[in-house]
């Protein structure tokens, strides 16, 4: 599957738009997430859990969108946007949606 955030794919053709879909994934971080991420806020650097956790909430927000679109009978995602929010206070939401189309090879 083509997953793409251009709104067509270079040197292909759109044969048939199918439906705009879109996957999520809510993760919480943990008491340990926190005071660490807390620690790196004071003395400077990355958090590599928070990092971590970003990471896999895309991923998971990808693939769920993704299996929309193939359910659906499609062969790629054009226009793909990827939202980051949080919720409540240790709550992390990743958004991704798109258009489901069939693209020509």
């Amino acid at each position: 599957m083509i997953v793409t955030t251009t709104p067509g794919i270079d040197g292909r053709s759109i044969t048939e738009y199918k439906a705009v879909v879109s996957g999520e994934a809510i993760l919480g971080a943990h008491i340990f997430k926190d005071f660490a991420a807390a620690v790196r806020n004071i003395v400077g650097g990355r958090s590599a859990a928070y990092e971590n956790e970003i990471r896999t909430a895309r991923a998971t927000a990808l693939a769920e969108m993704t299996e929309e679109a193939a359910a659906l009978g499609a062969n790629a995602v054009v226009g793909v946007d990827l939202d980051f929010e949080t919720i409540a206070d240790s709550m992390l939401m990743v958004s991704a949606s798109g258009t489901a189309v069939v693209v020509a090879f």
